[in-house]
């Protein structure tokens, strides 16, 4: 594999993975419109939105290592889930959540530039 495939194949992974935190995003926010089971159809289109963040979680790691695919998966979608909770469904980020939600942000960072 040349230098521009190999290339092509990372930036593949990474929009695959992009797309999977996109999806676990949307599946946990279906959780909570779900009102723990008693919404049919956001109960229907969580497990399909998980399903479809899983699958795409697993092509990503034919061109990305596992263990940063899967932290970066994590640590993005728990960010990001606690912003739209703040946002969307009014629950309160403390000072010390967003602390920690910094440092998330700066190992996936990291995980990323040591990737690059």
């Amino acid at each position: 594999m040349n230098a521009a495939e190999a290339g092509s194949q990372a930036s593949l992974g990474w929009t695959l993975l992009a797309l999977a935190i996109a999806l676990e995003l949307s599946g946990t926010l279906l959780m909570k419109v779900s009102d723990g089971f008693t919404r049919m159809w956001p109960s229907v289109l969580m497990f399909a939105c998980y399903g479809a963040s899983f699958t795409l979680l697993n092509f990503s790691v034919k061109h990305i290592p596992l263990g940063v695919a899967y932290a970066i998966w994590s640590g993005v979608g728990i960010t990001l889930i606690g912003i739209a909770g703040h946002f969307l469904f009014g629950e309160r980020l403390k000072l010390g959540s967003l602390v920690w939600m910094g440092f998330i942000l700066i190992g996936i960072m990291g995980l990323k530039w040591s990737e690059s």
